[in-house]
């Protein structure tokens, strides 16, 4: 076995069982340099087109996410992949001719029971718009949040109660107290103030005594 081999074989513990195979091929067609990161708050993954001092297409995924996320977010990520090969960079990121490419890879990885029936759902709305990211995608969002490894009391928003107390990352705590379309009126409780939340912000529920 190649070195390119076992390094496409390291990459099957990421992915829902099954999909490796399904995977496989296209490090086998293209030079990908990929790479699994640590959690970057701001993006899942990034894909970084060849240059002159990396001549191969680049791709970086997160190594926190579960294995349905991270299956999405690659696909994603070759999607432009083939979105740089069809149209160089004429195409917007994630304009008509990326969404193209991501329906046209995805497709085939839908109905063969790789992703949970919520999940399955939840992508089958997706992929008739797709999104620059999942977090987009309220449905989605919350469909692959049931299978991440959170923190206890780690919780969205929407799945907190009316009067619920809650902790944001940076020490603040508040209270729900009206949902109101997809945003959450909350009140900050060293103010008094009302704030709105999306329904999938992340937070740490308090349990009061």
């Amino acid at each position: 076995m190649s070195k390119q081999e076992k390094a496409v074989t390291f990459l099957a513990q990421f992915l829902p069982t099954g999909s490796f195979e399904l995977v496989a091929p296209f490090f086998q067609s293209h030079t990908i340099y990929l790479s699994i990161t640590y959690e970057r708050k701001s993006v899942l993954g990034d894909y970084r087109p060849p240059n002159r001092d990396h001549p191969y297409h680049r791709i970086s995924i997160n190594s926190n996410l579960n294995p349905y996320s991270f299956l999405i977010t690659l696909l994603h990520e070759l999607a432009h992949l083939f979105t740089y090969n069809h149209y160089g960079t004429k195409a917007s990121p994630h304009g008509p001719e990326w969404k193209e490419q991501f329906k046209r890879i995805l497709t085939p990885f839908t109905g063969k029971q790789l992703f949970p029936p919520d999940v399955e759902k939840a992508l089958h709305a997706y992929l008739s718009n797709p999104a620059a990211s999942t977090c987009t995608d309220p449905a989605l969002f919350k469909a692959l949040y049931r299978y991440d490894e959170r923190k206890p009391g780690e919780k969205l928003v929407d799945q907190l109660t009316i009067g619920a107390l809650f902790e944001t990352e940076d020490g603040e705590r508040y209270q729900k107290v009206e949902k109101v379309r997809t945003r959450t009126k909350c009140r900050q409780l060293s103010t008094g103030k009302m704030y709105m939340f999306p329904g999938i912000f992340e937070v740490v529920e308090v349990m009061e005594n």
